[in-house]
């Protein structure tokens, strides 16, 4: 059974324990010069501290400590994000080469997968359960690290990676205790907690950011807890519902890679043409930008539940209002990208020429 009031004092722990660590992790930072500084790819014009994602890493750990979970997996994971998170300190100070930090992860899954923790095999609609063979370790590995590099990818904005990652973990948490997978809701809920404590100092305008120390540590935590929560489970969406949960990232850094791929550069040249910049271009502020991306996480969350609590039909109509909305949403930013305006008249003569065509419509049939 799962004891909801441990996991609220859990959660409360790793959310003042961040909140109140960001304070002096934030002088180490000016201490020691691990700051980011601003040029051409980035959006903050000062320079700023980095290290926020040590609060995120101990808070959680804290929360974890009093929940004392019995997993066989427990040390394991633990031991991964050790690795996850000096990789990480190192790199906010001295900007490693992209395969040190490659290599770094990949240890950190070694390390997980050393403990038992493999993806075996996932389901597909139509096709049925596969069987992954000997190629378990290879395929854990790839999701591991790949869910780690894409949350770091999606690190652009004030406040995005720390905001769409605890809208993920919230989705996951919710599949867990539907499923009574206790030790993903317990990750899920310690780290919940220790992102929310830390989103106050890292919301716009960020007087700190997480890092690559934040954001590895975040995106390797979400990879382990879907293996735990997600792949484990044998229902025919088995693969497809963490896709959908991490819909923004994943899709953000497979776009990035083929464009950077086409453009003839290495998939890890950084550049401001993620997602969430695009929307900074069309005429978003930068609040505005990170709250449409945790719109499009909050949706991709709920399509994932129904996908999972709902028949087929429910989710197909879900999943079309979804489509819809995009369409939407695609229609305003290409007005607003040609004509140079606000999102709100955008947003207004979208819907003019919408009635306009109803209009026109009408007195032809008539």
């Amino acid at each position: 059974m799962i004891n909801y009031i441990d996991l609220m004092i859990a959660s409360f722990i790793a959310l003042i324990s961040s909140f109140f660590l960001t304070f002096p992790i934030k002088k180490l930072a000016i201490k020691l010069n691990v700051v980011d500084f601003p040029n051409y790819r980035k959006i903050h014009k000062h320079v700023t501290p980095l290290l926020g994602g040590l609060a995120i890493f101990i808070g959680a750990t804290l929360g974890l400590l009093y929940l004392r979970p019995t997993d066989d997996h427990f040390i394991g994971i633990l031991l991964g994000s050790f690795v996850i998170i000096i990789v990480g300190v190192i790199d906010d100070k001295y900007d490693l080469r992209p395969i040190i930090k490659l290599f770094g992860q990949i240890i950190a899954a070694t390390i997980v997968i050393s403990s038992g923790l493999i993806i075996e095999k996932f389901t597909l609609p139509f096709i049925g359960t596969i069987d992954l063979g000997v190629f378990s370790v290879l395929i854990t590995i790839l999701w591991i690290v790949g869910i780690t590099n894409a949350v770091n990818f999606m690190d652009g904005l004030d406040g995005l990676a720390t905001g769409v990652s605890t809208i993920a973990l919230v989705t996951m948490f919710i599949m867990a205790i539907i499923d009574m997978r206790i030790f993903a809701a317990y990750l899920c809920v310690v780290i919940i907690g220790a992102n929310l404590g830390f989103l106050y100092h890292n919301y716009y305008p960020a007087k700190i950011y997480m890092g690559d120390t934040g954001s590895h540590y975040l995106g390797y935590m979400i990879s382990i807890i879907s293996i735990l929560g997600l792949f484990k489970n044998i229902a025919i969406l088995g693969f497809v519902i963490p896709v959908v949960i991490l819909a923004v990232p994943i899709f953000d850094t497979l776009f990035a890679i083929i464009r950077r791929v086409s453009n003839k550069q290495s998939p890890s040249t950084p550049d401001n043409k993620h997602i969430h910049y695009q929307l900074l271009r069309v005429g978003l502020t930068h609040r505005q930008s990170v709250l449409v991306m945790y719109a499009f996480s909050i949706l991709f969350g709920i399509i994932a539940i129904v996908f999972v609590k709902f028949s087929y039909a429910v989710t197909f109509f879900v999943t079309l209002i979804a489509l819809f909305l995009g369409h939407i949403l695609a229609e305003i930013a290409g007005l607003v990208l040609n004509g140079k305006r606000s999102i709100v008249d955008a947003t207004m003569r979208y819907f003019r020429i919408k009635k306009r065509k109803n209009e026109l419509n009408d007195h032809g049939e008539s």
